[in-house]
């Protein structure tokens, strides 16, 4: 944990103090719509296309009953955190479970955003890669948005097109140092998920009116390809649909009112229940028994029509927009994180124009490398990213509210701290020993 030039007790590993942000910039200090679209931009992520997935395993009721039960737990760990921010000195995640657990429990936090933000952060380029310039899957060659254009081309290739992107879109928004400069291109990354949302309703409310959506399942279907340990491994991809708390301190340290944190969140959790629940529905009932564990597949088809063509590049090229946009938030927890643990007695980085140019650098080129180098990582971070974002949602927040060391826990805050990490580790155990029974 870093101090300021004035010791405050307001401190952040990469902001500076509230009072220094005023007199820096009119635009310093975030409003609570600035605070929303950056929450909601964190949560909707990569996830969303497999929401419609864990809707088909867990059937319409379930899914939905699911998707609030983690959204309400999400709202009482937020709570936590802000609570003991508020009583404590630390406005970092890290610093709030060095406080706790001394050195090891920052440590843990840090390795843990680490490795789901850099995992992350992979996986949206890889898919920008995809989208724009098609992959091969079992044999079969999936063109690209690009090539279907222009043919194959040198210039078309993964290695070109993301280098492309990564250096004229990524690059400039990453380069910002504030997470309130983020919430116009949060604002856009959120109206492109509405617009796949949007595209995806009329094309199922339209196959339904032509009587052609798939039939679909109110409950599991266990009498036939459902198991109930199936339905555990759908939990880790609707925690990390909800997961944003690493993002939650630096979006608080630039409220101009941090009690208003609260709100935010649960403006944004409202949205994100609203958003994942329509594209599970509409996805199911567009594909059916066919959807596959990331819709864009389903998407990714020939039409024998021009408009259906230009409805699925349509669908492509917004989901890859999205993720572009969704990255550089990402990308400031995961520099936070590391800056805080590799440099703690510098100043803040937001000070140190040279050591955030150069750190901001490096984690991009290490992130489109690993990207070009291993194209086909997706099942492998998503199992890291699931233990981890647990890990800083569940067991993290819980562990601090049990650790109490300001004093400020209630019985029923302990009650309920017990009862979360407790359903995270079993469901993340269970889910864990599920997938890996399947791949053997």
């Amino acid at each position: 944990m870093k101090e300021t030039e004035t010791g405050s007790s307001d401190l952040t590993p990469l902001l500076a103090d509230a009072d220094s942000l005023e007199n820096q910039s009119p635009r310093g200090l975030a409003s609570v719509s600035g605070a929303v679209f950056n929450i909601c931009t964190t949560m909707v992520g990569a996830g969303i296309m497999s929401i419609p997935a864990t809707v088909k395993v867990l059937g319409i009721i379930p899914g939905f009953a699911v998707m609030f039960m983690i959204a309400v737990l999400v709202d009482i760990t937020v709570e936590f955190l802000l609570r003991y921010t508020q009583s404590g000195k630390s406005t970092t995640y890290a610093g709030l479970m060095a406080e706790s657990f001394g050195s090891l429990g920052s440590l843990a936090v840090q390795i843990c955003v680490m490795v789901t933000n850099l995992g992350c952060l992979i996986i949206y380029l890889i898919i920008i890669g995809d989208v724009l310039c098609g992959n091969e899957s079992g044999g079969t060659l999936h063109l690209g948005v690009l090539q279907e254009w222009f043919g194959i081309q040198w210039w078309n290739s993964p290695a070109y097109v993301i280098l492309f992107v990564v250096l004229f879109v990524m690059l400039p928004l990453v380069l910002l140092p504030h997470m309130n400069s983020l919430r116009h291109s949060s604002a856009i990354s959120i109206l492109l998920a509405v617009v796949f949302i949007a595209i995806s309703s009329a094309m199922a409310i339209y196959a339904f009116w032509k009587g052609k959506t798939q039939n679909m399942r109110l409950l599991p279907d266990f009498a036939n390809q459902v198991s109930i340990f199936d339905l555990f491994t759908t939990v880790p991809v609707l925690v990390t649909g909800f997961g944003f708390h690493v993002n939650i301190h630096p979006i608080r340290s630039e409220l101009s009112r941090p009690s208003d944190m609260s709100y935010a969140v649960r403006i944004s959790l409202a949205i994100c229940i609203a958003i994942y629940f329509s594209i599970g529905f509409f996805g199911y009932m567009l594909f059916g028994e066919s959807i596959m564990s990331d819709i864009l597949v389903n998407f990714d088809q020939n039409s024998d029509s021009a408009i259906g063509q230009l409805v699925n590049n349509t669908v492509r090229l917004s989901y890859a927009m999205h993720l572009a946009l969704v990255f550089p938030v990402i990308n400031f927890s995961l520099r936070t994180n590391i800056d805080e643990l590799l440099f703690a007695k510098k100043p803040v980085l937001a000070k140190d124009k040279s050591r955030f140019t150069i750190l901001t650098c490096l984690l991009l080129a290490l992130t489109y490398t690993i990207a070009i180098v291993i194209p086909n990582i997706w099942y492998f971070f998503q199992f890291l990213g699931s233990t981890t974002v647990v890990c800083l949602s569940f067991i993290f927040p819980g562990a601090i509210v049990l650790r109490d060391v300001h004093g400020i826990s209630r019985r029923k805050d302990k009650v309920m701290a017990i009862l979360v990490i407790i359903m995270a580790i079993l469901t993340s155990m269970i889910a864990i020993a599920t997938n890996l029974w399947t791949v053997g």
